[in-house]
């Protein structure tokens, strides 16, 4: 069988129960955590004036240079401790949803920035680190396992 064949999951221990097409919660938390963070450190960038002239905010990109790192240096901690990866995931997702709400605060107060792109952003990354939280809140529990 080869490395990349996707067994069910009730022949692999580290997997949560219902997740039945054998794709491991454990990589899927991480591969989740590695998108957040790079799209926390793209939207800095943007924020920057790097990759896309127009919406330069100081404040906004380093709000979402410093959530990016965080995230990340979460995904990383993970392989270093992986019994604990979840409470870790859940640690980090919860930091980037109260600094996102913040975000979304000051756009709407009217002190960050206020384009579509932005709130769009704000809206998606809301809701993907809500149902990621989540997931890694109620998987808690599988860690030692």
């Amino acid at each position: 069988m080869e490395p990349s064949t996707i067994e069910p999951s009730e022949n692999r221990p580290n997997d949560q129960a219902g997740w039945k097409e054998g794709i491991p919660l454990k990589r899927t938390m991480r591969a989740v955590l590695g998108m957040e963070g790079i799209s926390f450190l793209l939207a800095a960038m943007i924020h920057a004036g790097i990759l896309i002239q127009g919406y330069a905010h100081r404040e906004a990109m380093i709000a979402e240079g410093v959530i990016g790192m965080v995230l990340l240096i979460g995904l990383a901690i993970t392989w270093v401790r992986p019994r604990s990866m979840f409470s870790i995931a859940a640690g980090v997702q919860a930091f980037a949803l109260l600094g996102t709400l913040v975000g979304g605060w000051t756009i709407v107060v009217g002190v960050g920035p206020r384009t579509v792109p932005d709130i769009v952003y704000h809206v998606v990354i809301v809701v993907i680190l809500v149902v990621g939280l989540g997931v890694a809140w109620r998987a808690r529990g599988t860690e030692s396992t």
